[in-house]
């Protein structure tokens, strides 16, 4: 008798987990499958890479690198989204690049170029900029 009662726990168990399952979000069934096979997924991108390396040449080779690579580091920015990791910061060169576009950007003074054996002179505005071609 007790071995009828077993299988009909088994049922009813099997029953609030599939309801649990059916109220869980997309993100949250997604999140679960990344984080039991990403690894998995990082490994094979990493094994394509390097299969790749023995069989091709050049510019094929580059390109399938750029991929792998590109694909691993989308894989790794949607795990760190799901565990909510911490945004990275911008750099601060980055801001310092912005500034100089808006600036550029929002004067409608000329832009003059000089360009002579050694040096070439950007001149916009006020803003002036200068480099030498290092001698050898």
């Amino acid at each position: 008798m007790k071995q009828s009662e077993k299988p009909k726990e088994q049922i009813l168990a099997k029953i609030e987990i599939d309801k649990i399952y059916a109220k869980s979000t997309a993100k949250e069934i997604a999140s679960k499958h990344l984080g039991k096979h990403a690894i998995n997924y990082i490994t094979i991108l990493v094994v394509i890479g390097v299969i790749s390396s023995t069989h091709l040449e050049g510019g094929a080779l580059t390109a399938v690198i750029g991929l792998v690579s590109t694909a691993a580091m989308a894989l790794i920015g949607i795990l760190q989204h799901i565990v909510g990791a911490k945004e990275i910061e911008e750099k601060p060169e980055i801001e310092i690049i912005k500034s100089l576009i808006s600036q550029l950007s929002d004067k409608n003074d000329p832009m003059q170029v000089d360009v002579t054996d050694t040096d070439v002179t950007v001149t916009k505005g006020e803003s002036k900029v200068t480099t030498s071609k290092n001698k050898k």
